[in-house]
């Protein structure tokens, strides 16, 4: 080895060692950066625009507009109010249509007869759009919460069944062996086996369904009635109240990616045994 060569990788180590803990600090807090970095750079491009453009603020208003409408909205309640009727419907449409597609999905995995005398109805039902049925619900339940709750949970129906009816039968069948050769009764193998097994494949399912229930939720309101976030979205289109419709369209996204986070934070503490292998 030369001299230069000598000379040059202590330069070069030199250099790595100086580099080193901004790498670290990068790899450690990066990834929580992203999301604020990203957001402050779209509401760069977005001021920009309108600034280089000079849109109206019904067409496309300044984000500074957004957030005196948002600051207008909380200090008179009106924000909440809403919010909190739509996030009612959302609660319990999810409580009802994961419920109702996790026992529905149980059965017809661990029955094949049922399978095929349910499995063709309820394809059938998922290939009718929910705002062309959405309308039957309002007729039939009427415009208060019930048709909103009933629309939430059948969207939120058939992505669940589906996880189920995969993690269910995607459980191990040596395991299931195993547990016949001790004798374990149905609900040992259920509570001991088929959940924890299947739990990944369910916690799967349950990300997307939060997020479709914001949606189910959004629906209803939108094709009938008197309060929620839904229905101040058609209040914004009739008045072309533009910055209502983004405060709206915001706090339908936070209320979603809370949901998910919490989902998130369930598969953690559900699935820890799996990141202590």
């Amino acid at each position: 080895m030369t001299l230069n060569d000598i000379v040059f990788r202590a330069a070069e180590s030199y250099r790595n060692r100086k580099r080193k803990p901004l790498v670290r600090w990068l790899e450690r807090y990066g990834e929580y950066l992203s999301f604020p970095v990203g957001l402050l750079l779209l509401l760069l491009l977005w001021q920009g625009m309108v600034s280089f453009y000079h849109y109206p603020p019904f067409v496309l208003p300044a984000p500074a507009d957004v957030a005196r409408k948002f600051l207008l909205m909380l200090q008179d309640g009106s924000l909440l109010y809403h919010t909190v009727f739509t996030l009612k419907e959302i609660v319990l449409g999810l409580a009802l249509g994961l419920d109702t597609a996790t026992a529905t999905g149980y059965l017809l995995a661990k029955s094949r007869l049922l399978e095929h005398l349910l499995a063709p109805y309820i394809v059938a039902s998922q290939s009718i759009p929910v705002i062309a049925i959405a309308p039957l619900f309002i007729i039939w339940f009427g415009f208060g919460s019930t048709s909103k709750v009933i629309i939430c949970a059948l969207t939120v129906f058939f992505p669940t069944l589906v996880n189920t009816l995969v993690g269910i039968r995607s459980v191990d069948r040596d395991l299931r062996d195993l547990m016949r050769s001790l004798n374990a009764s149905r609900w040992q193998t259920l509570t001991m086996l088929e959940i924890p097994a299947s739990m990944p494949v369910l916690l799967g399912g349950f990300k997307v369904s939060v997020t479709l229930a914001v949606i189910g939720a959004v629906v209803g309101e939108f094709i009938g009635a008197d309060r929620g976030l839904g229905f101040l979205i058609n209040v914004a289109k009739g008045t072309l109240d533009t910055p209502l419709l983004f405060v709206v369209i915001f706090t339908l996204v936070v209320i979603a990616l809370l949901m998910y986070l919490s989902v998130v934070l369930l598969e953690r503490v559900l699935l820890r045994w799996q990141r202590a292998k």
